[in-house]
């Protein structure tokens, strides 16, 4: 649903990027420049370095007197507060007393024409503002790289009407807070750098705008991974590019930073101002942990611009958040059940079938306070069946879920995992625009990231519960790993690197989306899940569907 609601300090001027963005798609036009989300992908990046050339500034744009004939510059910015237009134009060119605006692209023009509308768009902006300026511009050229040829596109009334139509549009669409509704079915989505941001067939799907099911459009998971520094006393510096990690001045590990997505710290180790300016830059975030895993806080870049997001979540208190919290209930109490219905050995059938009953009541709890209680009871339940998951050999106490600190190894190992999930969602909600403090369904109290705990409720049964059978199971854990102190149960050095390797495993693993049908990995799982509460915040689609496997 959108609102008229309008954007007060629009912009004077419009970038002509924006009105070729706008042409492509109104969508990705207002998730750009009015909210100020962007992703980069392989196309981006191979258009950045093909402009590498024409982004430094050579030569000078003289006066429109003739004298600029036979020359060239670069890189020239030109802006007309009465068109409301600037541009960053690649080359101008001047002959014959003519001034030629030209504009490299990447690829190569298309078999039914010179070019693209947008890029014709775009270029007819610059030529507008070469003519504001009072300069003889009655065509351009689009000098495609690909190919290593030019298309001469004139200035015909037609296309000068068509792009201040267009323009006027953009401003219109631009005053409005909500982004225009995703293109459908389209073969524009798939290779747009933002289709992880926008998700315009999961969208259209659930406002029921295409019957197909969705195509697989979320963006190929990034070769990046996390790297985790449990070394007592190292230091997480920078070199050449890279990260490295030192200990007493001896180099202990490294790696790329362009192969990095986060940098976890355990304990006392120290990181260099230089790699966190650095990491701020790439939207690296940069956590730290107790000694004993517990999440501790997070250092990012300045927030995401997405600020009627945050602006909205603020705005649904406690109560309104109701709908999205049992939603969020729902999907944890029937993991739960899935997961033991698949991995439990004589387990208590009753126990299977309360659980069914509990998922349903909380889809319609009156309260938040009737929906914690719901909660409390299916996982008492749970947690009384956990054993049953568990192969005879397995030699560990566990008589119930307890923490802070944990008595048992079980108990342990579940509360690692878990601040391994909170850690990656408070990221991921941080990287979409949420507060990830102002939870729907835990109260923002002590310093909690409340949304991440939020949505991590759907996810342990997922990536922490199993992660901690598979383990167990499997013996990749022992006795060995855990050391006692005091009455608290703690990982061991190589426990914990033991824990840290399996759960990137299970991140790694994909999975079938209950709702959209496409293979995924976890990894990428969590960050739909967040989108998809993002979309149902801003009231773009009816409501949140919590992730939930069979």
């Amino acid at each position: 649903m959108n609102t008229q609601s309008k954007v007060q300090d629009l912009p004077a001027l419009v970038p002509a990027r924006m009105v070729n963005e706008f042409s492509y798609c109104p969508r990705l036009f207002h998730l750009e420049w009015v909210q100020g989300q962007f992703q980069g992908n392989a196309d981006t990046a191979i258009g950045s370095w093909t402009h590498r050339a024409v982004d430094r500034p050579t030569g000078q744009l003289t006066e429109a007197d003739g004298s600029f004939d036979g020359r060239r510059a670069t890189s020239v910015m030109l802006s007309s507060e009465r068109l409301g237009l600037i541009a960053v134009i690649d080359a101008v060119e001047a002959s014959g007393g003519l001034t030629v605006p030209v504009d490299t692209k990447k690829g190569r023009p298309p078999a039914h024409g010179p070019a693209w509308e947008p890029e014709m768009i775009q270029l007819c902006v610059q030529g507008l503002l070469l003519q504001e300026h009072g300069y003889r511009c009655e065509y351009g050229e689009l000098y495609f790289a690909e190919t290593r040829e030019r298309k001469r596109i004139d200035f015909t009334p037609e296309l000068v009407g068509k792009t201040l139509a267009l323009v006027d549009e953009l401003r219109s669409v631009a005053m409005k807070v909500d982004p225009p509704p995703p293109l459908v079915d389209s073969p524009k989505c798939p290779r747009c750098s933002l289709v992880g941001i926008c998700l315009p067939d999961e969208t259209n799907v659930l406002l029921q705008r295409q019957q197909q099911p969705p195509r697989r459009l979320t963006p190929r998971d990034s070769e990046a991974r996390p790297i985790y520094v449990t070394e007592q006393g190292a230091y997480v510096g920078m070199k050449s590019g890279r990260v490295v990690i030192t200990q007493n001045r001896e180099p202990i590990a490294e790696a790329r930073l362009l192969d990095v997505s986060q940098i976890n710290i355990y304990g006392n180790a120290q990181v260099s101002t230089q790699l966190l300016r650095q990491c701020f830059g790439r939207e690296i975030p940069v956590l730290w942990f107790s000694y004993g895993g517990w999440f501790s806080g997070m250092a990012e870049g300045l927030p995401g611009k997405n600020v009627e997001l945050r602006r909205r979540q603020a705005g649904i208190s406690r109560q309104a958040g109701l709908p999205v919290a049992r939603r969020l209930i729902n999907g944890k109490i029937r993991n739960c059940r899935t997961l033991l219905m698949r991995n439990s050995r004589g387990r208590d059938e009753k126990v299977v079938a309360t659980l069914k009953r509990l998922a349903e009541d909380a889809l319609v709890a009156p309260s938040l306070e009737s929906l914690l209680g719901t909660e409390g009871a299916a996982a008492r339940l749970y947690f009384s069946q956990f054993t049953t998951m568990l192969r005879k050999e397995h030699k560990f106490d566990f008589n119930g879920r307890n923490r802070r600190p944990p008595t048992d190894p079980v108990n342990c190992l579940l509360s690692f995992a878990y601040s391994l999930i909170v850690k990656d969602l408070t990221a991921t909600t941080y990287g979409v625009g949420f507060d990830p403090y102002s939870g729907f369904f835990h109260r923002p109290r002590f310093g909690r990231p409340a949304l991440a705990l939020d949505l991590a409720e759907e996810f342990r049964p997922l990536l922490g519960d199993s992660l901690v059978l598979s383990v167990l199971n499997n013996g990749e854990v022992q006795a060995s790993d855990f050391v006692v102190r005091a009455g608290g149960v703690a990982l061991t050095d190589d426990g914990r690197r033991q824990i840290l390797r399996a759960y990137e495993r299970r991140l790694d693993s994909e999975v079938t989306h209950p709702t959209f049908g496409y293979r995924i990995k976890y990894r990428r799982v969590m960050e739909v899940q967040a989108r998809l509460l993002a979309a149902n915040v801003v009231r773009e689609v009816p409501e949140y569907i919590a992730f939930t496997t069979r």
